[in-house]
Parts: C-alpha cells; sequence; structure tokens
C-alpha cells in the first residue's frame, strides 16, 4: 500500500458503555498497538463469576501483527486481564515501575513469564514498529500513571489514560502540562479521554485533602483504628501511614491484595515508612489498642474481604470490638451499594464506631471532573474525538462537553466494544466492526461459563431443581423401578409430601403414555416427563423449577 493511502483504525475491544476491563486496539495496516488489557468485576446476575475480561478474538487472529501492549496505570481495569492474555498473546509489554511491580505479582500467581514486560519512565519515548509510544506524567489514584502520545504514520493520538489534575499531589509529581500543551500546538489527530466523571460539575478534589480528613477522624479515636481502601491507592496508604505516626500509632497491613502492593510499593521507593511503623498482623496484640491502626481490603464489600469478614465476625486474626473506629476510604463502585451498607450494619451491630460517605472526605477520586476534562481539551485541541473509560452515558455526556467546547458534532465519536473507527489526515468514522464482548472467568475456567450456563444458574437460584431417576429395561422398555423425585431447593419435601405424590403419579402417567404410544428414544422419553411435569408444578406453585430426568437402563 501506497504510504499515502494509509488509514489509522482505532478498535475499542473493551471499556466502552461499562466500567473496566479496559482495552483498545490501535493499527495501521498490518502493525498493532493495544493499550491497556484490564478485567472487570462481575454484575449481580453473574452467579458464580469470578471475574470478566475483554474477548480477545481479534488479537487472537492477528497476533503476528501485534507489536506491543503499552500500558497506563496498574490498576486491575487496566492490567487485570493480563495473565490470561498473556497466557495466548505472547508479545512485549511496556509500562512504568510501579505498573510493571503490580503486574509482575498478578502473573507469578498465574504461573505466566514476566520475562517480556519493559520498563519506561513517566517522559520517556519508545519506537514500536511503525508507532513512537511517549509516557506523559499525569494524576490518578495510584503513582505512576501516565497518559499516551501515539505517533502514527497517519497522525498523532493522545490517550489520556484515567487521570485528575492534582495541583497538590501527595508524590510532588504533577501532571506534564507542558507535554500536552506542546501536542495540541504540533497537532492532535485523535484523543481518547477518560470519561468516569463527565457529570460532575466542578473540579475532582486533591487527594491531599483526604489526609485533613484522616487526621480528624484519628484525633477522635480512642481504641484501634481500621481503614479499608483499595489495595491499589498507594497515596491513600501512605497518608494512612503518615497520620499514624503523628499520633504515634503503629500500621498493621491485612488482605492479599493489600499486602502485595504494600511490599512492592515499599520495595520500589513509592511507600515509605519510618522503621517500626509497619508491624505484621499477628504482633498487634503486643500493643494497646490506641497504638494500633490496620490498612484493609473490603471497602467494596466484597464476600470474601477481610473487612466484611471482620464485620462478620469470621476472620480468624481480628475481630470488631467496641471503641474500634472503622474508616471506609472509598465509594461505592455502582451496584455495590447494597454490599458496602450491608457491611456498615453489620460493623456498627458490633460496636464499632464507622466513617464513611463523601460528606466526611475521606475518599477523592482519581478522575477528572468537567473543569478539569474542559482544561485537557484545551490543551490538546484534537481534530477529533472519542470519549472512553465510561457507561454510555458518560460518554454522551463527555461527547456534549467537547461539543459545547466548539468541536463539531461529526468529529466526536460515541463508540461501542468492537466498532472500527478509521482515520485518514482529514475525515474519520466507524467502518466495521469486530468481535468484542465478555469472557468470564469461573475458578480456573476462561470462557467455559456463557449465556446459557448463566442462564441455568439463574433458574436453579431462582426456582431450584428437581431430579426424576427412573429405572427401565431397555428391551421391553418398561419401568423397572422408580420414579424417584428429589428435590432441591425447590420445596421442602417433609412438609409437601401431597405435591410430591401428585408429581410422582404425573411422571407415572407420562412414561404410560410413552409405552403406549411405543416411544423408545431415552431423549423422548425425558422430554415428556419434564413437560408433564413442569406444566403441573407450575400450575400448583407458579414456579418453574429446573426439572433433570436421568434414566437408568438395564
Amino acid at each position: 500500500m501506497a504510504k499515502g493511502a494509509q488509514k489509522l483504525q482505532i478498535i475499542p475491544l473493551g471499556g466502552l458503555g461499562e466500567i473496566g476491563k479496559n482495552m483498545t486496539v490501535i493499527r495501521v495496516d498490518d502493525e498493532i498497538l493495544v493499550i491497556d488489557s484490564g478485567l472487570m468485576f462481575p454484575e449481580e446476575d453473574m452467579l458464580g463469576i469470578d471475574l470478566v475480561i475483554p474477548d480477545i478474538s481479534y488479537l487472537i487472529e492477528n497476533r503476528d501483527k501485534i507489536k506491543a501492549i503499552v500500558l497506563t496505570h496498574g490498576h486491575e481495569d487496566h492490567i487485570g486481564a493480563l495473565p490470561y492474555v498473556l497466557k495466548q498473546i505472547n508479545v512485549p509489554v511496556y509500562g512504568t515501575r510501579l505498573t510493571l511491580g503490580i503486574l509482575e505479582g498478578r502473573l507469578r500467581e498465574n504461573g505466566v513469564d514476566s520475562s517480556n514486560l519493559h520498563s519506561v519512565m513517566q517522559g520517556d519515548i519508545i519506537n514500536v514498529g511503525c508507532f513512537s509510544v511517549g509516557f506523559i506524567r499525569v494524576n490518578h489514584s495510584i503513582p505512576d500513571a501516565v497518559a499516551l502520545s501515539i505517533k502514527t504514520p497517519v497522525g498523532m493520538i493522545v490517550h489520556t489514560g484515567d487521570f485528575k489534575f492534582d495541583y497538590t499531589p501527595i508524590d510532588g509529581k504533577m501532571t506534564d502540562f507542558r507535554r500536552l500543551s506542546d501536542l495540541g500546538n504540533r497537532g492532535v489527530l485523535v484523543m481518547m479521554a477518560d470519561s468516569t466523571n463527565a457529570e460532575r460539575e466542578g473540579h475532582t478534589p486533591s487527594e491531599r485533602t483526604v489526609g485533613a480528613a484522616f487526621d480528624k477522624a484519628f484525633h477522635g479515636a480512642r481504641g484501634r483504628i481500621i481503614v479499608a481502601t483499595f489495595s491499589s491507592n498507594v497515596q491513600r496508604i501512605q497518608q494512612v501511614i503518615d497520620t499514624a505516626v503523628r499520633y504515634k500509632r503503629h500500621v498493621a497491613v491485612l488482605g492479599r491484595s493489600m499486602v502485595n502492593v504494600v511490599n512492592i510499593s515499599l520495595e520500589l521507593g513509592y511507600i515509605n515508612a519510618p522503621e517500626g511503623t509497619l508491624i505484621d498482623i499477628d504482633e498487634i496484640n503486643n500493643y494497646r489498642m490506641d497504638q494500633i491502626v490496620v490498612v484493609t481490603t473490603g471497602s467494596q464489600g466484597e464476600p470474601m474481604s477481610a473487612l466484611t469478614r471482620m464485620a462478620m465476625s469470621d476472620h480468624r486474626k481480628i475481630g470488631i470490638v467496641p471503641g474500634d473506629t472503622v474508616i471506609i476510604s472509598a465509594t461505592p463502585i455502582p451496584g455495590n451499594e447494597k454490599l458496602v451498607s450491608k457491611t456498615i450494619d453489620n460493623l456498627m451491630r458490633l460496636g464499632a464506631e464507622v466513617v464513611y460517605g463523601r460528606d466526611k472526605g475521606i475518599h477523592v477520586s482519581g478522575h477528572a471532573s468537567r473543569e478539569e476534562l474542559k482544561l485537557m481539551h484545551n490543551l490538546v485541541r484534537p481534530k477529533f474525538f472519542i470519549p472512553v473509560h465510561g457507561e454510555y452515558h458518560h460518554l454522551v455526556q463527555h461527547a456534549k462537553l467537547a461539543r459545547d467546547l466548539g468541536m463539531p458534532k461529526d468529529r466526536v465519536f460515541i463508540c461501542e466494544n468492537g466498532q472500527v473507527l478509521e482515520f485518514t489526515r482529514d475525515k474519520g468514522g466507524v467502518v466495521d466492526r469486530v468481535q468484542a464482548g465478555m469472557v468470564m472467568v469461573d475458578g480456573l475456567g476462561v470462557g467455559d461459563v456463557g449465556n446459557i450456563v448463566l442462564r441455568d444458574r439463574r433458574q436453579l437460584s431462582q426456582d431450584g431443581i428437581l431430579i426424576v431417576v427412573v429405572t427401565m429395561d431397555k428391551a421391553s422398555n418398561r419401568v423397572v423401578a422408580g420414579p424417584d423425585i428429589v428435590s432441591r431447593g425447590f420445596v421442602y419435601v417433609r412438609e409437601s409430601e401431597a405435591l410430591m405424590d401428585e408429581a410422582r403419579a404425573r411422571v407415572e402417567q407420562a412414561l404410560d403414555r410413552c409405552e403406549a404410544e411405543n416411544v423408545k428414544e431415552w431423549a423422548a422419553i425425558k422430554a415428556n416427563v419434564r413437560d408433564a411435569l413442569g406444566r403441573y408444578l407450575f400450575e400448583k406453585t407458579r414456579r418453574r423449577p429446573m426439572i433433570l430426568p436421568i434414566i437408568m437402563e438395564i
């Protein structure tokens, strides 16, 4: 293809119309660059599912064209799918030191080789195939976050990653405004920007404001203090440590992911603590209650997290006692509100003082609000704009903001996962669609649970199951024993004997009909039993349990 005819394609495989599993493909001719590879936590109706990752069928089909994966930061919704992706696609992965430190731990847990990870610094520029990728320092709720400048033969792309503009960051490292402005001056073809807080007016407060709220909560606490936050919120953990030092308290870390991230951050120098401040969780009983701070996971009410188990009096190392102060330094992710509320109730029942809620100032977002989004647009001044990282209503509001700033409507693209956007230097639009969606992870199974299995699980959870066991003589097609009916999750059999006796009679009638009509196929006999029993049970109970006929032959 002649150089002048080159076209740039941008293909989101995740992160649009949803919170999580962020992944975007940049393609020029036969060269592909992948931005991020995140996971999403399951929704309420995804029964038994542990994680959700992007469908990477498109990448597997084009694996020989992929030059690299570049990462914006170390949150699970941006790196969490890599243990699964790298098992199928062996390509170089570029990210900053903390991002790769956290990722390396995840890969080790999953038995995935980490020899192809390449560390970069904020401010670096690397060449990968036809792409020149710059890593631009931005502020977020984890250190070492970057925006990306991606120079292609067609034009410059800017991907903001997750960001906010914090003028008083904890580590003193502000967003690289000069680099963003320089890019804007040189000309940016396409910008993709974080839309999470596109509906929130004003500015997102500085992370430093949380320190003052911690100071107030610590000052009022007379007993032990337990702080729950995201394990990846390294700067929040640093502020807990700093406040604990001021109040002469020791800090213990609880929760597997929290321990891993803290250890990595200490090793790489992203968390600093005076000697003797950090103690093992097993040592907390060696100190008075008013000398202890515990930093733990569970700010989202996750059922197996440390804080939730404490609230249920089910944690083997630590129990809540009257006088404890529990600080929940996070706001619930949409869908987690009930879980968090239940955890708070249980903590209060055990006598804890619980500090929670946005009005207490103990949490601030890591995402830009509308005024910061306006500033990003005015710095970068792209020709085309794609809002990313958010549910559909977030994308719509961010697109509207761009149009309010003067961007023509036909240059703003509200997209869906799988759509192929194609750009030349002068125009752009959706030209195709590739396979995209979600792959569900359940235990060690990746993608072996789909909509049909979830439908069965929902039916089982709502109406239970009836197993009908019949022994038949294959030669004569006569019933030798049974039918026996086993009920689980449908009715309590001892209190529903009449219902079960009649159910058994309906099964017998169905079997008699099959014999009279000379039906010999096991599948047909099972279908007749299922239909007859299902109709009867719905008439009597208005429930539709799963009916599983089992025919044993002799």
